[in-house]
């Protein structure tokens, strides 16, 4: 029988890890006597990080004796006690490649249920003084396990642990882990594991999006091609005061990129005489004729949107690389809403042209914010284009102006819950949203209010993207600089979306060091090549992995946790 050896808490504490301070219950040690375990977690434990430990569905970790074994010899260490791995129950038996996701098990007055493997964290590494151990535990298939508690009781040391129910479709902690983090992937195993019911609900979101990708046959929109391209300036338009449409053609006769409604360029320009600046616009059109248009707000104290607006000229040429994003219009035959505002208006209306083109048959709502009528960019071209689909549905929002009389599609104010209610917005539809942080924020949220999916619901954002470092406590926000200290004498590295350009420098360990150093918003986890968070699209250049991931991923982009830079690189961060 298998037998609980150890219970272990601890609460979450402060440490401090690489100049920051890390909010975290990983430290955890046995307790004498029983204990009693509740819905959230065992007496007196506590997690610092609940976006991915701890709840209802994570309340206990469980990690094994022989895990414990194999890695005091692998590791070549003694000095492994239980509750290292930050585990609550050490337990002789339950193998990761036995027990299986939706198994209920009896431990002393307590029954529990199995929910899905550990979350690959950089947290047992800090713990341990492995940081490849988020990466070791899954190349190794023992990452241990989650418990929801189906009946809370005590339990203490010495109590044997009986399996009461087996989970259907007998799918394994080792197999589902691999399912999520390694290469190589079965469908029959992804589908078994999309009808277990007791599969965590993210797990269960990460083998939806696999599954889908899997039936269209690729992971997502093919990334653009690599690299900068000269293109002329063939025309620029101005749309309102503030905003221009800059079109691009070939300046050699090769044809373009295909683009996809939604995607955006990036632009390479020379403000500054010498001085490159990358930025990335949205394409604001299908691309017609063998050109690209994209459209720019003068932002004001804008330095690369200022030298579109007053110094660029038709006949220029200009470095491109693109198209690409995964913020596209999705084939489908149910209800599409655009939702803009300002100069978020780009890539929706893309959409539009698409939808127009093809004289989509599916119900589209499309819902506008301006200021007034004089910043209300492409409010005719947008027009048009709705009364050539069957079953369109226009609002326009001026946030600063009383609508005309008589003109029932506009509406003074912003867009709210009670609006789209009244707009008919069905909770079945997909939604696609384009503004400022706050707009996006507030929409979703109204979204969800009348019944939309979060995975029906698609944001573009441009700028940084809000961190996720997990566990790290905040800090006042900090404008991205270059990095402190002596500067580096290699390859120029360019972060497009903070507006960064420095010269690497091997005092850094990874293309994140470097982000990092600079205070730019970074997004990751385990820091070790595996659970993709930091996987960063790259728009020219090649990168080196330090540690070679276990899953690679897709062309065109790069974990930047763990590669280093070969030349001269351009990174959508």
């Amino acid at each position: 029988m298998a037998r609980l050896l150890s219970v272990n808490v601890g609460m979450p504490a402060d440490v401090s890890w690489q100049g920051r301070t890390v909010r975290t219950g990983a430290w955890k040690s046995p307790v004498h006597g029983s204990r009693m375990v509740r819905r959230l977690n065992v007496d007196g434990d506590g997690q610092g990080d609940l976006a991915g430990h701890g709840g209802e569905i994570r309340a206990v970790l469980v990690y094994q004796l022989e895990s414990y074994r194999y890695w005091r010899e692998r590791l070549g260490r003694d000095d492994l006690a239980f509750g290292m791995f930050g585990e609550n129950f050490t337990v002789d038996g339950l193998a990761d490649d036995e027990v299986c996701i939706g198994d209920r098990y009896r431990i002393g007055e307590a029954e529990f249920e199995v929910t899905q493997p550990r979350v690959t964290c950089y947290r047992v590494g800090m713990r341990l003084g492995e940081p490849a151990m988020a990466s070791l535990l899954v190349a190794h298939h023992r990452p241990g396990f989650y418990l929801r508690v189906i009946t809370e009781g005590r339990v203490q040391a010495g109590d044997g642990i009986t399996r009461t129910r087996r989970g259907p479709g007998e799918l394994s902690v080792a197999d589902t882990d691999a399912l999520l983090y390694l290469p190589g992937r079965d469908p029959a195993k992804l589908r078994t594991a999309l009808a277990i019911p007791a599969l965590s609900p993210g797990w269960q979101q990460s083998f939806r999006d696999l599954a889908a990708a899997g039936q269209s046959g690729q992971p997502g929109p093919e990334p653009g091609p690599p690299g900068f391209r000269p293109l002329r300036v063939t025309r620029i338009a101005p749309e309102t005061a503030d905003v221009c449409s800059v079109h691009l053609g070939t300046a050699d006769g090769t044809p373009l990129a295909e683009a996809r409604p939604g995607q955006y360029l990036s632009l390479r320009l020379a403000v500054d005489g010498t001085d490159r600046a990358v930025r990335s616009y949205s394409l604001s059109a299908a691309p017609a004729d063998g050109g690209y248009r994209i459209s720019v707000k003068h932002e004001p104290h804008g330095k690369v949107s200022g030298y579109i607006h007053t110094r660029l000229r038709t006949g220029d040429l200009v470095d491109v690389a693109g198209p690409r994003g995964a913020f596209v219009l999705e084939e489908g035959t149910g209800p599409v809403v655009l939702l803009s505002a300002g100069i978020g208006v780009t890539p929706v209306l893309a959409m539009l042209h698409r939808l127009a083109a093809v004289r989509d048959p599916r119900p589209v709502w499309w819902i506008h914010t301006a200021h007034d009528r004089a910043h209300h960019a492409f409010a005719d071209e947008a027009h048009a284009l709705l009364a050539r689909l069957p079953r369109a549905h226009e609002h326009i929002h001026y946030t600063s102006e009383t609508p005309p009389p008589g003109d029932a599609r506009v509406t003074r104010g912003r867009p709210t819950a009670a609006s789209l209610t009244a707009l008919g917005v069905p909770a079945d539809a997909d939604a696609y949203l384009c503004g400022p942080t706050t707009f996006m924020d507030d929409l979703s949220g109204h979204l969800r209010e009348l019944g939309l999916r979060p995975d029906r619901i698609r944001t573009e954002r441009f700028g940084a993207l809000a961190a996720v470092n997990p566990g790290v406590t905040p800090t006042a926000p900090a404008r991205p600089h270059q990095p402190p200290g002596p500067p580096g004498t290699g390859p120029l590295v360019t972060f497009t979306r903070s507006g960064v350009t420095t010269p690497w420098s091997p005092a850094h360990a990874s293309l994140l060091e470097l982000a990092e150093a600079c205070d730019i918003p970074t997004r990751w986890s385990c820091r070790t090549g595996v659970c993709h968070t930091c996987v960063t699209p790259v728009l020219t250049g090649d990168v080196a992995y330090t540690t070679p991931p276990l899953d690679l991923p897709e062309p065109g982009t790069a974990l930047v946790c763990c590669t280093t830079p070969v030349g001269e690189v351009v990174l959508d961060l």
